[in-house]
């Protein structure tokens, strides 16, 4: 979309001020140039082409034209892709890169929410869980047994958050008299992912062809009368890499 003299992203709050700061009289202010490190280039000087840089934004609209959902980010080079975000709000496309891992009690699922992710994408691991027929695995809250876990082991310039699960039911055992979380149905863990955009991370990435991450599915399963031992499934995700976009595309000349 052409926004000339970004009057559209200035409408809408998401002008990033930081650059006009930069490329104004006080850009050798120290609190300027340590926000342009931090919100623009991180590299604390900004140049005349990023004037009317727009703060990362996403929204999601219905096909009845409302805005269902926001998301924003600080960083342009720091920002949650399109996929990750479809897949948080329950409405992702089919798995990409899937691979089907079959244990004695489980049916796993195993993908990534992107193919391809460049330095300063947040993205997901995502795995979808299917317990065998009379089969269930512990939740979390479940103070006597392993909880279900997927374990991703740390890389250089991944950062990890939380890991997070769906709402779990509750399960009485009817023989000790306990009631414990569990999942019992399919469901689904995510991990969220950044891969770091910055100058270390982009250098350190130059010339990689993919990314590749590994990890375990930890858990305990149980039927109605047997509880099986904690059990490990290693799991890989592996996504391409691209290049971080740097600069505007060409704009042809208009028509005469």
């Amino acid at each position: 979309m052409s926004d000339a003299d970004s009057a559209t992203i200035t409408s809408f709050g998401l002008l990033n001020p930081v650059v006009e700061w930069g490329l104004g009289p006080d850009k050798d202010d120290p609190v300027v140039v340590a926000q342009i490190q931090k919100l623009v280039t991180g590299a604390g000087r900004v140049s005349e082409n990023q004037r009317g840089m727009a703060i990362p934004g996403t929204f999601v609209v219905d096909r009845g034209g409302r805005v269902t959902s926001r998301h924003f980010e600080e960083l342009y080079f720091d920002r949650t892709t399109s996929e990750s975000l479809l897949l948080t709000l329950g409405a992702g496309s089919e798995p990409v890169n899937a691979t089907r891992v079959t244990s004695a009690q489980l049916d796993l699922t195993v993908y990534p929410s992107d193919a391809a992710v460049a330095p300063g994408n947040r993205f997901a691991l995502v795995i979808d869980v299917t317990p065998h027929e009379g089969m269930h695995v512990y939740a979390p809250g479940a103070a006597s047994y392993r909880a279900v876990t997927m374990a991703v082991e740390r890389a250089p310039f991944v950062q990890l958050a939380p890991l997070r699960y769906p709402p779990s039911e509750v399960y009485f055992f009817k023989p000790l008299n306990e009631r414990v979380p569990v999942f019992q149905k399919p469901f689904r863990l995510i991990q969220d992912v950044l891969l770091e955009g910055t100058p270390d991370a982009q250098k350190a990435l130059q010339g990689r062809e993919a990314l590749t991450l590994t990890g375990t599915v930890d858990y305990q399963a149980c039927d109605d009368t047997l509880c099986y031992n904690p059990a490990s499934v290693p799991v890989t995700w592996t996504l391409s890499l691209k290049a971080l976009i740097r600069e505007r595309p060409p704009v042809a000349p208009p028509a005469r």
